[in-house]
């Protein structure tokens, strides 16, 4: 009996061992089993992406006016049944001339998914996205950062990399909270080549979407340009 539950104790761990195994590697921001991952790009010029994820949402305008002010394009990774839900929005975010990017259709993790499922995700929402007037390269992100081995597989056999990033704020609720905080994160940690990555489609990101007035306002006074992601990559190509 003994020796039965100290069998039973090992494969318990190793069990938990394995999930946090799987969870670390699901968001890795280091590996990835298949194709690429781009967390930042290796440049000496003073470039960097702003990246939305999720919408187009209730906040799509009042974002899409603090661009145009400060002429700033921006990445927009939007999700397949958000664009219809919002499709006027979507349209107008592509008039403004920003890029669009594959966030999946209904923002599920993708991991532990069949394939059928990763192909249903990513191509309904490439044609969604060309519907709405957008015809430059489409870029992925998966939700919440999380892949596996299928989704990475998939994506490679397209070449198409899995767009990360290497300043995410919001990740450290302390800083989420005030707009002040965000600011100063990502200027305490940008670099040429980085990928800043905020939420602001929704009233639930308001600080979120207050901090993106004063990122750009400082960046650009430490001499930074924004690009969109299509853009960052061609530095990347040029090294």
């Amino acid at each position: 009996m003994k020796k039965i539950i100290k069998i039973i104790s090992i494969a318990i761990v190793l069990f938990i061992a394995a999930g946090y195994l799987l969870n670390e590697l699901s968001q890795s921001r280091t590996f990835q089993f298949f194709g690429g991952l781009v967390t930042s790009v290796e440049t000496d010029e003073k470039v960097v992406a702003l990246t939305f994820d999720d919408g187009p949402g209730e906040n799509t305008v009042e974002i899409l006016d603090i661009l145009r002010e400060h002429d700033v394009k921006a990445t927009f990774y939007l999700t397949g049944y958000e664009i219809e839900e919002h499709f006027d929005d979507a349209v107008q975010i592509v008039e403004e001339g920003h890029e669009i990017g594959n966030h999946s259709y209904s923002h599920q993790r993708m991991v532990f998914k069949s394939p059928s499922f990763i192909k249903e995700e990513i191509e309904r929402t490439d044609e969604l996205i060309r519907e709405i007037g957008y015809e430059g390269e489409i870029t992925f992100r998966p939700p919440y950062g999380r892949r596996l081995v299928l989704l990475p597989y998939y994506l490679s056999r397209d070449d198409r990399q899995t767009i990360y990033m290497d300043i995410e704020p919001e990740s450290y609720p302390e800083i989420a909270a005030e707009a002040s905080e965000i600011e100063n994160h990502v200027a305490e940690n940008v670099n040429p080549g980085s990928i800043i990555l905020l939420h602001v489609m929704y009233e639930s990101r308001r600080e979120s979407l207050n901090s993106v007035e004063g990122i750009i306002n400082e960046l650009k006074d430490e001499g930074y340009t924004f690009v969109t992601i299509s853009e960052l990559l061609a530095y990347e190509n040029q090294e």
